[in-house]
């Protein structure tokens, strides 16, 4: 995004920048990070213009900026701009390697070639009657010099080869990484919102192609500031790590589990009927509700955990945005209702076989 040359960065312009972004954190109460810097400096200097909008329209609406959503606003605008950097560099260093791959293959076959033609010429050579041992000394000495030349350029070939083969593994192997760590929350492991937004769409053009269910889970933690209130943040994100182990050990193995946001967690349960969606919450809120946790450092009990659940069923008109809607309509319901409890919509099924 920007470069130690920018005006707009360096210098006298970029120190006022610079003081003008910190006011700006400061009046909305967001705390001085280097990512939340990063997301309100591009929004100071206009960079990123639905990056604007979004908070522009936060702004109007007089909502808070939380850690939450300042997180997801650095995840949507910045990290995917920074593994598609990592991708281009990881792909021009692949590119070099495969090239010098090439060169050190037509240098094999050049001599290759060479080889060829010393072994063409001493057959000629040898085949001349009456050739004297001075000559066929000679020969043989060449075919020595050229047979050890062409045996320690094969050694040399091979150690290259295998060594871009190192690096090229190695490459995939970190691409691999990046992509994971783009798509996983690091607290919990599982899925985060970028990869839910993108699974959920994908399995709603799946579920209408094959004219199958797909149910759409929405969970809260009751309470959770409570936790973090009386016991800090560490004991809350023990409560967290349980609630979405819990979820991620009961849910089906296509299922993909997401953390949604803060204490927010979704399931996005493809061909499942309203009815296994159902008890498969029921599974997880009774799991959750009969353990009882203990504070690591002093082994202290944290007292009981219990989760609000709601599900929602795919209609044939539902675009993503309606779907989670409803799921998350039917999850405040169970808050309404008192809490650890779950909420479906009462609708007709999708498709009829």
């Amino acid at each position: 995004m920007t470069t130690d040359n920018d005006p707009t960065i360096a210098g006298p312009l970029g120190h006022a920048v610079a003081h003008e972004t910190l006011e700006l954190m400061a009046l909305y109460g967001i705390a001085a990070t280097a990512s939340n810097y990063e997301v309100w400096l591009s929004y100071r200097l206009g960079r990123q213009p639905t990056l604007k909008q979004v908070i522009d329209e936060r702004i109007a609406s007089g909502e808070a900026f939380t850690a939450e959503v300042n997180s997801d606003l650095y995840e949507r605008f910045f990290t995917g701009l920074r593994v598609s950097a990592q991708m281009v560099m990881a792909g021009e260093k692949i590119a070099r390697d495969l090239t010098q791959v090439m060169s050190v293959l037509q240098d094999a076959g050049l001599k290759n070639d060479s080889y060829g033609r010393t072994l063409e010429h001493a057959a000629g050579s040898l085949q001349h009657q009456n050739i004297d041992p001075q000559r066929i000394k000679e020969v043989v000495s060449s075919l020595a010099a050229a047979t050890l030349d062409m045996a320690n350029h094969n050694r040399t070939l091979t150690d290259q080869l295998q060594k871009s083969s190192r690096e090229i593994e190695t490459l995939r192997t970190s691409l691999e990484s990046v992509r994971v760590e783009s798509l996983t929350d690091g607290l919990t492991g599982l899925a985060n919102r970028r990869m839910f937004d993108e699974t959920l769409r994908m399995r709603i053009t799946e579920a209408r192609g094959a004219r199958t269910e797909l149910c759409l889970l929405m969970c809260d933690i009751d309470h959770f500031k409570r936790f973090n209130d009386s016991w800090g943040h560490h004991t809350g994100d023990q409560v967290l790590r349980f609630v979405a182990s819990a979820l991620q050990s009961l849910s089906l193995p296509d299922h993909l589990v997401a953390r949604y946001g803060g204490e927010e967690f979704a399931v996005i349960m493809p061909r499942s009927t309203l009815e296994s969606a159902t008890k498969i919450a029921e599974t997880v809120r009774q799991t959750i509700q009969a353990k009882r946790l203990r504070r690591r450092s002093t082994n202290e009990d944290l007292g009981q955990v219990t989760v609000s659940i709601g599900i929602a069923r795919l209609q044939p008109a539902d675009t993503v945005q309606g779907l989670m809607e409803r799921a998350d309509a039917c999850l405040y319901a169970s808050k309404r209702e008192g809490r650890n409890k779950v909420t479906t919509e009462n609708v007709p099924v999708l498709y009829v076989a």
